[in-house]
């Protein structure tokens, strides 16, 4: 296979592991273990920049490289990947921006409550990019008989 499919691979991976870990950790901040009322503190401020820095960020920019390599002959598979990791996201912050009200209050700050809309945000140019792989056809090369 060559670069831009894994990299269009490796970007849907990314994008369904930061889904998955900031569902994680809302589900965490709805049921709260009971160690954590002895005086041990939780901050989701840092461990959702972590989990941004480590998920999202590298698949967006994995997909970009992968629509770049690609974008001269377009790609049906490569597309269809790249827009597939762009409904993972949408879809996963989705469920995370309902999940918003059963949080605990002392828990609702800016970055729990900024994060779905904006990767909701965000995913829709990475469903155009993975639309524009899917509708571009190849060059012909022209026929030269002179």
């Amino acid at each position: 296979m060559s670069l831009e499919k894994w990299a269009a691979i490796a970007s849907v991976g990314l994008f369904a592991m930061f889904v998955g870990e900031i569902i994680s950790i809302y589900h965490f901040m709805i049921d709260i273990p009971a160690n954590f009322e002895f005086g041990v503190e939780f901050e989701p401020s840092p461990k959702i920049l972590q989990f941004i820095s480590i998920g999202v960020a590298p698949a967006s920019i994995l997909a970009g490289l992968s629509f770049i390599l690609s974008r001269r002959y377009g790609s049906k598979q490569i597309g269809a990947m790249i827009l597939g990791g762009g409904i993972i996201l949408l879809i996963g912050m989705a469920y995370c921006y309902t999940l918003l009200d059963k949080l605990v209050d002392s828990y609702v700050v800016d970055s729990v409550v900024i994060t779905p809309p904006l990767f909701m945000g965000i995913s829709i140019p990475v469903m155009v990019v993975g639309i524009i792989l899917i509708k571009t056809n190849k060059k012909r090369p022209k026929k030269e008989y002179f």
